[in-house]
């Protein structure tokens, strides 16, 4: 079964967290599909990755660009494993139907909007369900994180 962590952010955007997930996956040799809901946020995040910090970059490409199946780190609207993935980054609601391709799913929301708490508890109680192994982290107030 595959690992789903919900992470409950509270003191920052998404975006923050998101990059040092990414960094770690990298590091620890795996490839991560982020799975969102728009072309947009898709180019949005894509150039995120190449300008985030002056000094180093993240390797990635979208799933439109030419050879997806080579990317480290895929960004993509469509819920297809095309980098055989073995992370899996579900942002802004996104919801998957090939779960068990992969090792590991995070699931980044943020708590001040109301409907995407909601969506987690959605997302908590349907992979509960089909017996995934689930790990809740929340953000305390000094922007460290808590397993809970």
């Amino acid at each position: 079964m595959t690992d789903v962590g919900f992470y409950h952010i509270q003191k920052v955007s998404l975006e923050p967290v998101l990059l040092k997930l990414l960094q770690k996956s990298l590091s620890a040799g795996k490839r991560s599909l982020v799975l969102v809901d728009s072309a947009e946020r898709v180019q949005n995040l894509d150039l995120l990755l190449w300008n985030y910090e002056p000094a180093s970059w993240l390797p990635h490409g979208a799933s439109h660009d030419e050879y997806p199946e080579e990317q480290p780190i895929l960004l993509s609207t469509e819920d297809e494993n095309l980098n055989h993935s073995h992370f899996l980054f579900l942002l802004e609601g996104m919801k998957t139907s090939n779960l068990a391709e992969y090792e590991r799913c995070f699931i980044l929301f943020e708590g001040r909007f109301e409907g995407a708490v909601n969506t987690a508890r959605t997302h908590w109680i349907n992979y509960e369900k089909a017996g995934h192994q689930l790990t809740y982290w929340q953000q305390s107030d000094d922007g460290t994180w808590a397993k809970k």
